[in-house]
């Protein structure tokens, strides 16, 4: 395991999620005061560039640079315009059975989106749910079924796969699918099973298809290679997602102490650390 410094970069955030890193800025969703941000740390500026009631949370971006927001408790897509504006892409009520969370769009412009499920807490058992499939066109299908809390997802660098952290699963796990031209998924499988104490929530991908894996509960980020295998887990407390600028290369953390929207949005003790990886 290598050693790494980490710094914060931005504080007094209620609960950031979502973390996108895109055109030399980190994109993500202040989920509990409804928000979303562009964070350009060089300049050190910080914008709100959405609002939306109901708890933003994944995010991705079409081929034409317009970004797609998920918002949870109306389990709606929204892209905003050019001109900032926005408007419902996709209506997931028929696919998502409780609040919808995380996201990834490829390069066609397809979006994966996940939901708890259910509003269960640990430890009442979770109820599963489904992956839902957004095509370009805004049509909404079922990717997969019977996902254990879907949460953060990924796309390895030649599309092919799709990884998603299933958060809920016992014990926690990422779980790999095949993707056909179509977008449709295949070829189910675990790459790891974590231990008691991970339970994998936002993830990212490097140039050489690690995963780094946002373990809230046991305060790390964690890296997984396309074997399975951990190789190097960096200490973080709170941390909840995770973004990589690989040109840097830097990891963009989202951490936060509480995870409970009263105690987040009164206590703001959100942030946005770096840490560099070159």
């Amino acid at each position: 395991m290598s050693t790494y410094s980490r710094e914060t970069l931005l504080t007094g955030l209620a609960f950031p999620e979502g973390p996108r890193w895109q055109n030399g800025a980190l994109w993500f969703s202040d989920i509990y005061a409804g928000q979303v941000h562009r964070f350009d740390p060089v300049a050190g500026t910080d914008e709100i560039v959405a609002e939306i009631a109901g708890g933003p949370s994944g995010l991705g971006f079409l081929p034409d640079g317009r970004l797609l927001i998920a918002n949870g408790a109306d389990k709606t897509v929204y892209v905003r315009g050019h001109d900032g504006a926005l408007t419902a892409h996709a209506d997931l009520s028929e696919v998502a059975t409780w609040t919808v969370n995380d996201m990834v769009v490829d390069n066609q412009g397809r979006a994966y989106v996940g939901n708890y499920g259910d509003d269960s807490a640990p430890p009442a058992p979770p109820r599963p749910s489904a992956l839902a499939l957004v095509d370009v066109d805004g049509t909404v299908s079922v990717a997969a079924t019977e996902m254990m809390f879907p949460n953060g997802m990924v796309l390895t660098k030649d599309r092919g796969t799709l990884i998603v952290a299933e958060t809920r699963a016992t014990p926690g796990r990422l779980t790999a699918f095949s993707i056909a031209a179509d977008g449709t998924l295949s070829d189910r499988r675990t790459l790891i099973e974590f231990g008691p104490t991970v339970f994998p929530d936002g993830i990212a991908i490097d140039d050489e298809d690690g995963v780094w894996v946002a373990s809230p509960f046991d305060g790390a980020v964690i890296r997984v290679d396309q074997a399975g295998e951990i190789t190097e887990r960096i200490e973080v407390p709170g941390a909840f997602a995770v973004a990589i600028d690989t040109a840097a290369p830097a990891l963009y953390v989202t951490a936060s102490a509480d995870w409970v929207p009263e105690k987040a949005l009164a206590d703001r003790t959100g942030r946005i650390d770096r840490i560099a990886l070159g």
